[in-house]
């Protein structure tokens, strides 16, 4: 696949977080471009599928293909089918389409494949790394499939969950595996990431037992690798180095509130008790993890560096602080002040891609310096940089 393609794919997961972040406007009651009420109805699938999802896919892709042969690219069809159902749903909300079932088939269709990534990876390389990402891809599925059918989103939030904590926890064994190779760290990881998917399976069947259940499972998984992951480390260096591990700690920090709100307070389907399990997990820890790795998964996708500038610690902080008025202000009911943190966590969003354009069009073009190859027998760890006093 041409650089073009890969832009184009990347510009449909920019249109779906263009998309969702407005709908997140409507959803707050804030001022918004569009003052969609079908819009905001799919907020969550537009950015966890048609944002994340498109990205997350792509950038699987393209390390499959840069790891084989031609005969590889099929793993492009994976972000394609997920910037398709992009537009299905954006071509439904505009009152074109006709319901839930053709985005849903699509982003159905986009998970499956990209479980078929990772099985591809596997049969090359297996590790506990592939492992739990591929878990995260089937819980990707089990959510995409679920919504199709047409599961209330509140439901569906655990397995979307369990698609991003799984994600992440599989990138971060990856990329700092040096860190997780204690006898027998990776094997418990890969139980515990396990434990994560029963639970999201356990909130449909028996909610009140389940929610607990997945909240201790999301904790004891977050605060094992954190505890093992180089950040800890690497937060007392400079520059890009200690805004990934700022981002990293700060994620599994936001993750372990949604644990907690489950494990304390059991099913949260509404109000600000939801509010704060749900956007903890995806803001606080995902859309930080998608800070974090912005500098390595960047280039990969886009051939060409992405330079580390000041600029991305205002994206950082914006989005930190904004959840943190919106959790304590639902904790007040405070109406005003919790529509103030929600649209802070949008301008955050926009200030990192409007950053990241620019940074991006301020390189030349060409191969990036370092990108990954996923079938390589020993994948490039992060390098772990000098820190002052070492």
């Amino acid at each position: 696949m041409t650089t073009r393609h890969r832009a184009a794919l990347l510009a449909l997961a920019g249109a779906a977080a263009l998309a969702g972040l407005d709908a997140a406007l409507v959803r707050l009651g804030a001022i918004a471009p569009v003052a969609s009420v079908p819009l905001g109805e799919v907020h969550g699938v537009l950015m966890v599928y048609g944002f994340l999802g498109t990205a997350i896919a792509l950038e699987r892709a393209v390390a499959l293909r840069s790891g084989g042969g031609r005969r590889d690219a099929w793993g492009y069809a994976a972000p394609a089918a997920s910037g398709a159902g992009t537009v299905l749903a954006l071509a439904e909300v505009a009152g074109l389409g006709g319901g839930r079932a053709l985005p849903g088939v699509a982003w159905t269709a986009s998970m499956a494949l990209f479980a078929g990534i990772y099985a591809a990876v596997w049969r090359r390389q297996p590790s506990a790394a592939v492992l739990i990402q591929g878990l995260g891809a089937v819980a990707g599925l089990g959510g995409a499939a679920l919504w199709t059918h047409g599961v209330e989103n509140a439901r569906i939030v655990p397995w979307w969950g369990a698609l991003l904590v799984l994600t992440v926890v599989g990138e971060r064994l990856e990329l700092a595996r040096l860190a997780f190779l204690t006898t027998g760290t990776e094997a418990r990881i890969v139980t515990e990431a396990c434990a994560v998917l029963v639970g999201a399976v356990a909130t449909l069947v028996a909610p009140g037992p389940g929610y607990p259940l997945l909240g201790l499972a999301l904790a004891v998984l977050v605060a094992d690798v954190a505890v093992h992951d180089v950040a800890r480390r690497t937060i007392r260096a400079s520059g890009v180095a200690r805004l990934m591990a700022a981002c990293m700690l700060a994620g599994y920090g936001w993750a372990m509130v949604s644990a907690a709100v489950w494990v304390v307070g059991g099913p949260a389907w509404a109000g600000y008790r939801y509010d704060t399990a749900v956007h903890a997990l995806t803001i606080g820890f995902a859309l930080s993890m998608v800070v974090a790795h912005a500098p390595v998964i960047v280039p990969a996708v886009a051939r060409r560096p992405l330079p580390y500038h000041p600029v991305m610690w205002v994206a950082a902080g914006l989005l930190h602080l904004g959840l943190l008025v919106r959790v304590l202000a639902g904790a007040r009911a405070a109406e005003d002040a919790w529509r103030l943190g929600g649209t802070l966590g949008v301008v955050a969003v926009l200030v990192l891609v409007g950053s990241v354009v620019a940074l991006l069009a301020r390189t030349p073009g060409g191969r990036a310096a370092r990108g990954r190859a996923v079938p390589s027998p020993v994948p490039p760890a992060e390098p772990e940089p000098q820190v002052a006093g070492r």
